[in-house]
């Protein structure tokens, strides 16, 4: 099925943007489901939790560098995306 986003792009432009939209997605779900996991509304959140003692350092704390990391991919791939559009339609 053709997504009409991409058909006036060119083919290697469409295919990049198709894969950095999907990263977006996978990061931002993924961080959702890691949260959600501990019961936690962000990484802040989670942290202070951690610090304060309500919930159990391990493997809280690897839940919350997950959560940050997939945040951080999250943000970049959105940057590369905002990137890539403006040099697609130059």
């Amino acid at each position: 099925m053709s997504n009409p986003i991409y058909e006036a792009l060119p083919p290697e432009a469409a295919l990049e943007l198709e894969q950095i939209a999907r990263l977006i997605y996978e990061s931002r779900e993924h961080r959702r489901k890691v949260l959600d996991a501990v019961g936690a509304e962000d990484e802040t959140t989670l942290l202070e939790r951690i610090v304060r003692g309500d919930i159990g350092e391990h493997p809280a704390y690897e839940h919350y560098l997950a959560a940050r990391i997939l945040g951080d991919t999250h943000e970049a791939a959105r940057q590369v995306m905002a990137a890539t559009l403006k040099e697609v339609n130059r």
